[in-house]
């Protein structure tokens, strides 16, 4: 029987402490070019720096820095999106090695996770061109039957995935610098990106500016779309008040 997935899940792996010595290290890396080192450097005053380069348009200075995020129970179609991304690494599950059945034994116990839009009817019965009736629902449980006879029949794991939907649940760790997760949230957090992947990455945006708030706290909620689906939008930093940069940062 096909779960059906209701949201993407995500999880930040990069330790606070680590996140917070990076911001330090853009402080000191940035003042290296204005050859301006004047003392101690804390997580205010590198607060600070960040939002000043930030309002100057010097966002190569936050390239000296590195989050990690897995993202789990999201569509192929999500990953296919993400990988977009160039300046970023990737590690997937893989359909080639993973076997969804486990192996012979399992295999009329397989199940597939599947992701379906959650503002659709996905029990709505459709009319196909050869007369039969089907639901979105019955429609995914065919392709995992599909899977499983194949399997059945002798086919490998990577001959059997020709037959795997786009919808399929699948993970991913993607790792890049706070300069690239700020270009994949002004893109994939927009009014515009696909439903799915405007979800998860709108929820770990407002993560990301809770343990990383002066490198992305000018990405503010705009609305919802018909469905429901928050979407953002930059402001410019001066238009949000002197202490922006601070006022979620727990030092």
């Amino acid at each position: 029987m096909v779960k059906f997935v209701e949201r993407g899940e995500y999880d930040i792996r990069t330790p606070r402490e680590f996140i917070d010595w990076q911001m330090t290290e853009i402080e000191h890396a940035g003042r290296i070019c204005y050859r301006s080192e004047t003392g101690e450097i804390t997580l205010e005053s590198a607060a600070d720096f960040i939002d000043m380069i930030e309002r100057r348009g010097h966002e190569s200075v936050v390239e000296h820095s590195c989050i990690s995020v897995e993202f789990s129970r999201v569509s192929r179609g999500v990953t296919h999106e993400l990988v977009r991304h160039r300046l970023a690494a990737y590690s997937q599950e893989s359909t080639r090695y993973v076997d969804y059945v486990g192996n012979e034994l399992k295999v009329n116990s397989f199940e597939m996770e599947a992701v379906l839009p959650r503002h659709r009817n996905t029990k709505e019965s459709i009319e196909l061109e050869n007369g039969q009736i089907m639901t979105p629902e019955d429609m995914m449980t065919n392709i995992e039957m599909m899977y499983r006879g194949l399997r059945t029949s002798g086919w490998k794991p990577e001959d059997v995935r020709q037959v795997l939907p786009i919808g399929l649940a699948t993970r991913i760790e993607m790792s890049a610098n706070f300069r690239e997760w700020r270009h994949v949230f002004a893109l994939r957090t927009s009014r515009a990106a696909h439903w799915e992947i405007r979800d998860v990455m709108g929820r770990l945006l407002e993560d990301m500016k809770q343990v990383a708030t002066p490198v992305f706290v000018d990405f503010v909620k705009a609305g919802e779309d018909r469905n429901g689906v928050d979407f953002y939008k930059v402001v410019d930093r001066r238009s949000l008040g002197k202490d922006c940069k601070t006022k979620t940062i727990s030092f």
